[in-house]
Formats: structure tokens, sequence, C-alpha cells
């Protein structure tokens, strides 16, 4: 659950992002008179860019041996991008000189670029919670197979298991498409974040209903999945192909996101779970921890905004939401065998 609904708050804010494109900092005249000369002229000031011998949609301007390299193609460090990031770099010295906030440029905090990378510490600490992610699910693996009595077939009592496996499937790939889209915000990794993000939202809401109402059977499982299957595919299929509609993207995580929170939460408040206190503590995590989100401030030292500290926040709670899972099948796994189940 909580992945998904830190995920959920990530979508909603991302989608805000996308709605505030224009932006006060874009929409300054000498920041516009600062890209508009240096599409022309391919310099920013003293610097210059041996690439702005293309255009911004990636045309030639010369001869095939002055195209630009592939490693250089790979990560978009194309004319425009340079030339909005210098120009965004002199305009905010000038606004910090002149004693003024710093501006958000194309619905973007003016953050410094590290190796080429947009946001670091917002990719950092993505790194540290998909890590985090594959570090609980070992350790989940590894109770389940090699520390918990097994059937005589081999598979482990615990009958969640395959439903927390996908779970975290879709958790790597959605941290690492956030770790990607922070490193540069063009529309296809920004698809693919949304995309997955959506996709393991959705999942978790339907592992929520599962492990709360403890369904077993397959086919009560398939009745319960597969409307919120088939809503949540279609819904991916719309921003990719159809239109990156924010605003009604927004509507959806809310919602999902806000649904499986409460059932998390009624679920905790009604079950004698001996981890429950764990959910609780994730619940409540969860919930401070978006205050950094709705508190939006500039990047300290170009580097870490709220958001980023957002993300630092989400890895202790990653921790401890895999050490419920890991309590929860041993628990589970307990009370099969003392009743007696094959």
């Amino acid at each position: 659950m909580t992945n998904r609904y830190w995920v959920a708050s990530f979508v909603v804010f991302s989608c805000l992002v996308g709605i505030l494109d224009a932006s006060a900092g874009d929409a300054d005249p000498r920041y516009r008179a600062c890209v508009r000369t240096c599409e022309a002229t391919g310099c920013v000031g003293q610097r210059c860019f041996p690439h702005c011998n293309f255009s911004a949609d990636g045309a030639i301007d010369g001869p095939w041996y002055t195209q630009e390299p592939l490693y250089l193609q790979w990560k978009q460090w194309d004319c425009q991008s340079d030339c909005r990031y210098y120009c965004m770099v002199n305009r905010e010295k000038e606004r910090d000189a002149l004693g003024d906030r710093p501006a958000k440029y194309h619905g973007k905090w003016p953050f410094k670029r590290v190796y080429g990378i947009q946001e670091p510490a917002s990719v950092a600490f993505s790194a540290l919670n998909l890590a985090m992610h594959f570090h609980g699910w070992l350790s989940f693996f590894i109770l389940l197979y090699y520390k918990l009595p097994l059937k005589q077939n081999k598979k482990p009592y615990y009958e969640f298991s395959t439903l927390w496996h996908i779970y975290e499937l879709l958790s790597l790939n959605s941290w690492f498409w956030s770790a990607v889209f922070h490193s540069r915000d063009v529309d296809l990794t920004e698809k693919l974040d949304y995309s997955s993000a959506v996709a393991l939202l959705g999942y978790s809401l339907i592992l929520a209903i599962l492990r709360t109402l403890n369904v077993r059977d397959e086919a009560a499982r398939v009745m319960v999945a597969a409307p919120l299957l088939a809503f949540v595919i279609t819904h991916i299929l719309y921003l990719n192909f159809y239109k990156l509609d924010y605003g009604w993207n927004m509507k959806v995580c809310v919602v999902m996101g806000v649904a499986q929170l409460l059932i998390w939460a009624i679920w905790a408040g009604m079950t004698r779970h001996p981890s429950r206190r764990k959910l609780w503590v994730v619940v409540f995590g969860g919930g401070l921890a978006m205050l950094l989100e709705i508190y939006d401030f500039p990047p300290y030292y170009g580097f870490l905004d709220a958001h980023s500290l957002w993300h630092a926040t989400t890895v202790p709670l990653t921790y401890i939401w895999w050490s419920f899972i890991r309590d929860d099948a041993e628990f589970q796994t307990t009370n099969i065998l003392k009743k007696g189940r094959p």
C-alpha cells in the first residue's frame, strides 16, 4: 500500500507541475530574450554550444560529420535544453543579486545539473527507494522459502505471496522510471513515469482490498481485480495514446490513493494483527510526509527541494512497510499451521 500511496501523491503533484508548465521564470522577458538569442547564435554570454548547429526539433543544420554524438542525443542535451538551462542560471544569478526569490521555469525550480542530471537529489532518493524495495522483497523471499515451513510441493503456506511478488516488480519498475524522469524530463520519460506509477497505484489498491478482506478464492480474486485492472489499463492507454490529461489523471490518482489509504487505516483499527502498529506508523508517517509536498520551497543550494525531501522520507517508511509484509507472512503461516490446514 504505502509506496503507492507515495506514488499517488507523487503523481498528483507531478500533475500539478504539468499544469503549471508556464511559470513565472519562463515568462520573464529577459529570460525569453536570452533563449531566443542563444538558439540563434548558439551562445549564452561567453559559453557556446557546438550542438546548436541543430534545430530544437533535431533537424540537421550542417553536414553529417557535425551531427551530435549519440551519447549527447541519448541524454537529450540539445540546443534548446542547454539554452534554457544556462539562461536560467544567468537569470537566477541576476535575481539573487537583486535579493529576489528563485522562480520556477517551465514548471520546475532552478536545479543545478550534475553530469547532466536535472534533479540529482530526487534521482538519488528514487534510487534509494528502489534499493530499499529490492532489499525488502529479498528478505521477504528468504523468509518464505528458507525460514518458514513449506508445503509438500515446496510452495509457501502464505496465500498472498504471489501478489506481493507482482507488487515488488511493479514497485521496482515505478521507482526506476521515477529516477529516469528526474534525470531528464522529456515526453517519453514523463509518460513512462506516469504510466508505471498509475499501474502500481491501481494494483496496490487491488492488493489492499484482497488482503484486508482476506480473499483467498481465486475466482473471487478475479472478480475483484478484473474491473479495476480494466480501468487502470484503459486509463494508461488514454494517457499515452490519446491525451496526457493532467487534471483527469490527478483525480484518478487521488481517488485510488485515498481509497487504499482508508482501507488500510480502517483495517489496522479493526484487526488484531500483531504488527498493526507498523501499519499505523506507515499510514501516519506518509500523511506527515505529505506536508513536504504541500509546503513547496525552492531547492537549497540548487539541489534539495520539498519534493526530493519527500522522496527521502519514503525510504525508511518502505523499510517498515516490508517489515510489516514479512510479519504478515509469518503470522498467516503460523495460523494456518495451527489450524492444521494442508
